[in-house]
């Protein structure tokens, strides 16, 4: 009897669709709302939440732990864009099947975050990119039209003549490494010229006329003192708060500013404009910075196919609107972006957007670690920052890492 209870039981408790476990990064609540929604609407599967830590680095340090280990539990990830790579070179990503291949509709910016060994591993969910936000009493004091694209010279000569500060993120931190990157590539370099190399070939574009034009950029703002005293600890947080103050001009900063400032300093908001990332060179787009996340099932999952059909729904570009709406993570379906709410709540979406096509991603390298932690060593304190021998100081330093030769 206890045997046929037993049995019973277990029969009992496989009943029903199989649950799917998708490992979501902290949010407003929204991926969990998604996650119900979806079940809801399938006969064939349910989905339940697992929330990884709230740094981007831990994130990266446990999923790859445990595929590591054919950890069969982990059916869908949320991941953040710079380590993709990381996880697809040694196989630990399902195939993205063809249905979800099609990647027109989806703004370049969040296309290319998915990509590796020229194949889409990942199926972009959220994007993410910095926006130029300016005072508009500034500007227009220091005859600045920002209808038009401005420059990174522009735009430090107009906070130097008006004696108003600049809100950058110059803290050691993985901002940092977001902001050399979007300059390099403004001005047509790249930071890894051959992503896909092993470690003791890569090849660095530091030592280039890019990577010397960005060296000049930040040197110049931390010489000048053009983004005050705190600048070689100013995050993203401390940029905005500087960009509030009365010494506010321009700022590079993700969009969350927006409800942010919408709350706390509603005087500014009625000051407040945005547009396009600024250019390194006159004449060429900017290359402004993306992240967000993407949704990638695990190999090892017991149900591929299905966590796959669950990413569909999840991805579904009125499903993005609405966590835009909820959450303030931008989508990465050109769809959602017409959504007359979207418009409504977010008057820069379409600046959003645009943006978003133009951006390019931060090195596609399973090595990201090595680099981001590298150019952080390097180009830090700002002050410091020389165009005649950082570049060369990264690329050596980053080189002997990934060759063995030094430790970070």
């Amino acid at each position: 009897m206890l045997a046929g209870a037993a049995m019973l039981a277990a029969c009992s408790a496989q009943a029903g669709p199989p649950t799917l476990t998708w490992y979501i990064n902290p949010d407003a609540g929204g991926q969990e709302r998604i996650a119900q929604q979806c079940s809801e609407e399938s006969d064939e599967y349910d989905i339940e939440t697992s929330l990884l830590p709230r740094d981007a680095a831990s994130q990266r340090e446990q999923l790859a732990r445990r595929l590591a280990a054919s950890d069969n539990s982990i059916d869908i990830m949320s991941l953040d864009p710079p380590f993709i790579p990381e996880m697809a070179e040694p196989e630990f990503l399902a195939p993205v099947p063809e249905e979800l291949q099609d990647t027109q509709g989806v703004v370049q910016g969040a296309v290319d975050s998915a990509m590796w060994d020229d194949e889409l591993v990942a199926v972009p969910f959220w994007a993410n990119t910095q926006l130029l936000w300016y005072r508009e009493s500034v500007a227009e004091a220091a005859g600045l039209d920002l209808s038009q694209p401005v420059t990174w010279q522009q735009v430090m000569d107009a906070a130097a003549d008006q004696d108003k500060l600049l809100g950058v993120q110059g803290t050691k931190a993985e901002s940092l490494t977001v902001w050399i990157n979007a300059l390099i590539h403004s001005a047509d370099g790249e930071i890894i010229t051959n992503p896909e190399a092993p470690a003791r070939e890569v090849d660095l574009g530091l030592q280039s006329e890019a990577g010397q034009a960005a060296a000049e950029i930040i040197g110049r703002i931390g010489d000048d003192r053009l983004a005050g005293a705190g600048f070689p600890t100013a995050d993203e947080n401390a940029s905005m708060q500087l960009f509030t103050s009365d010494d506010g001009s321009f700022m590079v900063n993700w969009p969350f500013v927006y409800a942010a400032i919408s709350e706390s300093d509603p005087d500014v908001l009625e000051d407040m404009g945005w547009a396009v990332y600024p250019q390194v060179e006159e004449g060429t787009d900017a290359a402004p910075p993306v992240g967000g996340i993407n949704l990638a099932v695990g190999a090892f999952s017991e149900n591929v196919d299905l966590a796959y059909d669950a990413v569909a729904c999840i991805v579904q570009p009125e499903n993005q609107a609405e966590y835009f709406l909820s959450d303030g993570n931008p989508p990465s379906a050109v769809e959602a972006y017409e959504d007359p709410q979207v418009q409504e709540q977010y008057p820069m979406a379409d600046v959003i957007r645009q943006s978003l096509e133009q951006a390019a991603p931060r090195p596609q390298t399973p090595y990201y670690n090595e680099i981001s932690l590298g150019l952080q060593e390097t180009w830090h304190p700002p002050a410091s920052v020389a165009p005649d021998s950082t570049p060369e100081e990264s690329a050596e330093l980053i080189t002997a890492v990934l060759r063995g030769e030094r430790l970070l």
